[in-house]
């Protein structure tokens, strides 16, 4: 018995012994399916310097090199500890968002850190010190504007968290606080769906409209808010466009380039551009989408354009005109030139598009008679009083047309077609059949 014992204890010393021998001559092992973050528990050059995290000079404290799959020799157990961590997974077609813990402070105006070149945030030194030491070329810590798409990463995770939809890739030294506001990011992330790229023309959308409004439900495009950059001069309410012409210096890729799009001039606020059919990935730290209606001009109709965004133009409608301004096309106000009947990419929020029919139409002044235009909803049978003191009611119908060249006019002075009928045409029509009326008979009205 006390034979095999001892041959117990012998095989026993003979498998522990070696892998114990190795980890005191500071040999270590990392899976291939992980990578080992280094800490330095002591060093000559003492800690690291005040308000830094990541030791850049041989310090003591979590270094910025990383160890991959393989054997790693002089990490004697009384100096380093190495903290094992699986590699960061972005799943196909899916966004994972970065929070650096370490790097230079933003700047005031910046709400997301720049993007650097850092081969994907997996160099860390040169995420922190730059190329060439160029201030432009050091990271900053917080949230980054550079996202992660679909991929493996080997990331040091004592510099860098790293928020995908599945988890959270982060050392377990994070205070509570910190934690819980990365939780929160993560949260409001799913809410918004921001781990999705935007697909703009097939997500299905509420509209409440006109039955017989032929849009399709995922017919739509994407008006974007950017969350970041230099605020919109004063009096500016939509952000103008920059970086859309595929040859220009600094073309944005429509907001998925954002350094590109912030040297190009642009400024946070909602933009005037807007995204049409496609798949966009984009970070919604840096801007938010919605999707609404594309505009529709229907048959038999033109589309009067009042702009909210543009310079202020020159009145084309001469100074004799005292009833309301018109602007060229690019101009803030109402546009002399009209929408044709079609399918439009219009921003709802740098306009609105009054619509004013340019085929014949029937307006009744009878009353509870109303066509499908419901132009004429307001309107009832005239009340008349003759000579003789007689009360008749006069159903009345006109068939009216609106010149497609006099549209913009229309809405210039009258503000929309329905206006123009309750505010100009009723009074009218009324004043003048009721004026016949009071200076006739019954029978002579007749």
């Amino acid at each position: 018995m006390s034979v095999l014992l001892w041959a117990a204890v012998g095989l026993g010393g003979l498998l522990v012994l070696p892998p114990l021998a190795a980890w005191l001559a500071g040999v270590r092992y990392i899976p291939n399916d992980k990578v080992g973050i280094v800490e330095k528990l002591w060093s000559r050059q003492g800690s690291v310097a005040e308000g830094r995290l990541i030791a850049s000079r041989g310090e003591a404290g979590y270094e910025m090199r990383l160890l991959r799959g393989g054997l790693h020799f002089g990490f004697w157990p009384w100096q380093y500890r190495i903290h094992k961590t699986s590699l960061t997974v972005v799943p196909q077609g899916k966004i994972g968002y970065v929070f650096a813990r370490d790097g230079r402070p933003v700047d005031s105006d910046q709400t997301l850190a720049r993007v650097v070149e850092c081969n994907d945030f997996q160099d860390a030194r040169t995420f922190l010190s730059g190329k060439g030491g160029e201030h432009m070329c050091v990271g900053q810590r917080g949230r980054q504007r550079a996202i992660l798409r679909e991929g493996v990463y080997a990331i040091n995770l004592a510099l860098f968290v790293v928020i995908t939809e599945d988890c959270v890739y982060r050392l377990g030294m994070m205070s509570q606080h910190e934690s819980q506001m990365i939780d929160k990011w993560r949260q409001m992330l799913q809410a918004a769906h921001g781990f999705d790229p935007i697909v703009v023309g097939a997500a299905p959308i509420i509209h409440i409209g006109d039955p017989d409004d032929s849009r399709d439900a995922g017919d739509t495009i994407g008006v974007v808010t950017v969350h970041d950059g230099p605020t919109l001069d004063p009096g500016q309410i939509i952000a103008p466009p920059v970086g859309l012409d595929d040859n220009a210096m600094h073309h944005h890729s429509n907001f998925q380039d954002i350094e590109a799009f912030l040297r190009a001039g642009g400024r946070r606020g909602r933009q005037f551009a807007v995204l049409t059919d496609g798949t966009y990935f984009i970070n919604r730290w840096f801007a938010s989408v919605e999707l609404i209606p594309k505009k529709v001009v229907p048959i038999g109709h033109v589309g009067v354009v009042v702009s909210y965004f543009g310079k202020e133009g020159s009145d084309l409608s001469g100074d004799a005109f005292r009833h309301g301004e018109r602007v060229a096309s690019g101009e803030r106000g109402v546009q002399a030139s009209t929408l044709s009947p079609g399918k439009y990419a219009f921003n709802d929020y740098a306009g609105h598009v009054h619509l004013v029919p340019t085929t014949n139409f029937v307006l009744h002044w009878i009353t509870g008679r109303t066509e499908s235009h419901k132009y004429d909803e307001s309107l009832k049978s005239i009340d008349l009083v003759t000579a003789d003191a007689y009360e008749p009611a006069l159903p009345l119908s006109v068939v009216v047309h609106i010149d497609y060249q006099k549209a913009a006019s229309v809405v210039q002075r009258f503000g929309d077609v329905k206006k123009l009928i309750t505010q100009t045409l009723d009074p009218l029509l009324s004043a003048y059949f009721r004026d016949i009326a009071h200076k006739k008979t019954m029978l002579e009205l007749l």
